[in-house]
């Protein structure tokens, strides 16, 4: 069986971070994603008939004058950022009496991404060669095979040999679904006590003809103690469009589990509360319920409080199995662990430690 170059697992921002350096070096890369789609964590809403960008239910966010690795490769892949609207007065919501208008600080320098974070994992898949990347082929084992290459099993039963693998998923989800016989005991102890970074929470995003909001004099921003969304803000696309509102839910992975139809209507109740009659009349409400997926959250990361991940310990940074295996997962970076920036900069460095020992 003749061995691929480099098999990287997963076809998250990371994975493809990775991929997309090693190609452009000259080597031959293999992308398997368990799921159906490519992009991990990153998901966006399109509009059907015209491809436009209408909503962000993974991450949203980036800070591109704190974040270099993230600045960097926007300028490299032409995609343009703007400013999170912010302004007017925000919404306290069961802080004191009722709902009541504040101007709420503390959003300065957050950026959001022309056409969503999508666009990234658009651009850097357009970048690969046809057919690098391919979904719905799970993997379940990998595994040192003759000291040369590293062997990964998949689900289907299919074994493949590859000189150097990428493990760039959630390392949680690679510790539970990935057997990983002769793995450093050490390694695989960090990673189980690696939380994914937002595997536990929900995220709601409601859309309307316009952002209304915006003419009463209000942000879009809520501070809620009643819920079920904890806080939310303003979502409108760049070209305004459309106007949207997102928000975290606060209700935990069972409470949302037991009644979905429940949720809906308790998010377009608290909407209408906090922005008026039209908050009520929602032209779409997409809820993404990241606990429910076996590719980013497991038992532990849905039983524990959210906790954002620090920069773990330098075995996950480590290569294994004589340097054949790397892992990538946006949780083992050394800057911004579970981010944007965070997924970017971990597929830079473990293409990079590729090509050092492939060229050594």
């Amino acid at each position: 069986m003749p061995a691929h170059d480099v098999i990287i697992i997963g076809a998250g921002l990371a994975g493809l971070t990775a991929a997309c350096v090693l190609t452009e070096s000259g080597r031959t890369v293999t992308v398997l994603e368990g799921s159906r789609y490519a992009g991990g964590r990153i998901r966006t809403v399109t509009d059907i008939a015209t491809g436009r960008a209408l909503a962000d239910l993974g991450p949203t966010w980036v800070w591109p004058t704190y974040q270099p690795v993230v600045a960097a490769w926007l300028h490299r892949l032409r995609i343009a950022t703007f400013p999170q609207y912010d302004d007017g007065d925000g919404i306290l919501d069961g802080w004191g009496a009722g709902v009541e208008r504040h101007l709420i600080p503390g959003q300065a320098g957050i950026a959001r991404v022309v056409g969503g974070p999508g666009a990234l994992i658009a651009a850097l898949a357009a970048r690969l060669p046809e057919g690098t990347v391919s979904t719905g082929r799970p993997v379940a084992r990998v595994e040192e095979h003759d000291g040369a290459t590293i062997g990964v099993g998949l689900a289907s039963g299919e074994t493949l040999r590859a000189r150097f693998v990428i493990l760039a998923v959630p390392l949680r989800v690679a510790a539970s679904t990935v057997a990983l016989p002769g793995l450093d005991p050490a390694l695989m102890s960090a990673m189980r006590r690696t939380p994914t970074w937002m595997s536990s929470q929900a995220k709601a995003v409601a859309l309307y003809d316009r952002p209304f909001w915006r003419a009463a004099g209000l942000s879009g921003r809520i501070a809620s103690r009643n819920g079920p969304l904890g806080e939310a803000h303003d979502h409108t696309p760049h070209d305004e469009g459309v106007g949207a509102i997102f928000g975290f839910v606060g209700w935990s992975p069972s409470q949302r589990r037991a009644d979905p139809p429940g949720l809906q209507r308790a998010i377009v109740a608290q909407l209408g509360r906090c922005l008026g009659q039209q908050g009520e009349r929602p032209t779409a409400l997409h809820i993404q319920d990241w606990a429910t997926s076996p590719f980013v959250a497991t038992a532990a990361d849905i039983d524990e409080l959210p906790e954002h991940p620090a920069v773990g310990p330098t075995i996950l940074r480590t290569p294994q199995f004589d340097g054949r295996l790397l892992l990538a997962a946006s949780e083992t970076s050394h800057v911004s662990p579970g981010l944007i920036e965070g997924a970017l900069a971990a597929g830079e460095r473990a293409a990079q430690q590729v090509l050092a020992m492939s060229s050594g």
